[in-house]
């Protein structure tokens, strides 16, 4: 019998842009085997496998499935088995893969055109002309052209360049051989170079009427062009602009340039562009030359990125003194335009101040700060000192000058001393102001209250210490003086129908200490008794 098929192994994806290739070995090598693939993708349903299109029964180890993969950002799912005559091996193990990850940038074309001296490239894209494509925004790529003289151990050169550019430098009638390759920084990808293609420079004839060493200045975001010529003749210029951006297009750009305004037949060697630089983009920048015979000639190209081109003016100072604090407050350079330059440069700022003296000119002390206002501390008082401060932007590498120095006079020192002593004195004595009273106040209240309830003498416990002196207090009630109280009793004494009216008996009141208070209840019966008394005598 025969022995059983083994599994594909090592299953893998090629793709350069939407071209998909998978391969896969097989440890046998035996005659008339034959490969299937399936895959599942995001159009599957479930757990559905679906032929691969292109490798199905392939008598290799790789198939081309390009038409298959119609999405490029969803993961897919693929594998092989092989088969012979009836016999079918086990499924590989799976492979996922996402095209967007997998793929590489394929090789962009590349054509060369050789005139006075330079060579002049044109790049088309990876994908140029192609229906279906994996990197859509052909303005994302950056293309790196290596270039070298067509001879043996001769030097490489590598630049990056734009879609349309200009190769000038070069040795004259000599074979220079290019390639180029296409790169997404953004994405971490770097393409296939192109095929090497080469070209013989002509010799260069240069032409006096053409403007030379073109150069810009800037200054606070103030853009100054100046150029050379040689020309014997009277000659005009006309200053023109690109901006940067369709540099990057894949395409003819030059309908694109225009005229700076201001600088169109000017007769000096010099211009202001600054009007035409408002962004901080980049710019190129070229001068035309116009001489007797409506003759004419272009300049070379000159590359303007304003924040790199910029250069830093000193920034502005204000000095503001209180006591022996120095305040200093920076205004960004630029003048009017020190918003846009605080807006797109990070600016920090050394500052420089020193003692200004009669005597010598100590050597100056540092003070950097990232803020636009700084503060001097431990002054020396009625002493003369001068400020000057720099920008600095440290990503562009970049310082401006010094601003002019500033100076102040401290003032003299104040007797702090004698001023906390006097400030402590006055506190205390209305502390004390407001204690005397408030402590009066407090000791009348205290001793009222101790009066009332806790007295020096105490009462008597019984009747017989009345005798002596008693406890009288101002706020308490006077003590009542004890009387005896009595009574008057009338009466009808009835004898045989007739009625006889006692007399009015009358018990004097009478006051005793000695005796005490009587109780009404023993009046009352003192009265009965002699009622009684009265009663039996007249019987």
């Amino acid at each position: 019998g025969q022995e059983p098929l083994q599994s594909p192994q090592d299953l893998q994806v090629h793709v350069v842009n939407t071209n998909f290739t998978l391969g896969w070995s097989h440890p046998g090598e035996e005659p008339n085997l034959s490969f299937s693939a399936e895959f599942k993708g995001p159009e599957s349903r479930g757990a559905e496998w679906q032929q691969l299109p292109g490798c199905h029964n392939v008598p290799g180890t790789a198939c081309d499935f390009s038409k298959a993969i119609r999405e490029f950002y969803d993961p897919h799912y693929l594998r092989v088995r092989a088969q012979r005559a009836g016999q079918l091996s086990p499924w590989s193990k799976v492979l996922e893969m996402v095209p967007f990850l997998e793929a590489q940038i394929g090789p962009p074309a590349l054509e060369l055109q050789s005139t006075n001296g330079d060579i002049k490239i044109k790049i088309s894209p990876p994908e140029a002309n192609q229906a279906r494509k994996m990197w859509i925004d052909d303005v994302s790529f950056k293309y790196n052209l290596v270039f070298w003289e067509n001879s043996t151990n001769s030097q490489l050169w590598s630049k990056t360049v734009f879609p349309m550019d200009t190769i000038d430098g070069l040795s004259p009638d000599t074979s220079y051989c290019f390639k180029v390759q296409a790169s997404l920084p953004a994405e971490g990808k770097e393409g296939l170079f192109s095929p090497v293609t080469c070209a013989t420079t002509t010799h260069k004839v240069k032409d006096l009427l053409c403007p030379t060493n073109l150069r810009v200045l800037g200054l606070d975001m103030e853009f100054q062009l100046l150029w050379d010529h040689q020309y014997p003749q009277p000659v005009t210029y006309n200053v023109q602009y690109l901006t940067g951006y369709f540099k990057k297009l894949h395409e003819d750009y030059s309908v694109r340039w225009l005229g700076v305004p201001g600088c169109a037949s000017v007769t000096s060697r010099s211009c202001n562009v600054s009007s035409v630089i408002t962004t901080t983009g980049f710019y190129y920048l070229r001068v035309q030359a116009r001489g007797e015979g409506n003759k004419s000639c272009l300049s070379r190209e000159v590359r303007v990125e304003p924040l790199r081109t910029n250069e830093l003016g000193p920034p502005g100072v204000k000095l503001d003194l209180s006591d022996t604090l120095l305040h200093i407050q920076i205004s960004p350079p630029g003048g009017p335009k020190g918003d846009f330059m605080s807006d797109n440069y990070v600016l920090s700022y050394r500052i420089l101040y020193w003692k200004n003296s009669s005597n010598a000119e100590e050597d100056p002390k540092v003070k950097e700060t990232k803020q636009t206002v700084a503060t001097l501390t431990e002054l020396t008082p009625q002493t003369l000192y001068c400020v000057k401060v720099q920008a600095i932007s440290e990503f562009y590498n970049k310082s401006s000058a010094y601003s002019q120095e500033q100076c102040t006079h401290t003032p003299a020192e104040k007797t702090f001393s004698l001023l906390i002593l006097a400030t402590f004195m006055v506190a205390l004595l209305a502390v004390l102001l407001m204690a005397l009273p408030l402590g009066f106040v407090l000791y009348q209240a205290y001793s009222k209250i101790k009066y009332v309830f806790f007295p020096s003498c105490q009462p008597p416990l019984n009747i017989e210490g009345f005798g002596g002196e008693f406890c009288t207090s101002p706020y308490l009630a006077a003590p009542e003086e004890p009387v005896e109280n009595c009574s008057v009793i009338e009466s009808m004494i009835t004898q045989e129908g007739t009625q006889i009216p006692l007399k009015d008996s009358q018990h004097s009141k009478q006051s005793s200490r000695d005796s005490g208070n009587y109780s009404n209840d023993d009046t009352t019966l003192g009265s009965k008794s002699s009622a009684e008394t009265l009663g039996k005598e007249l019987i």
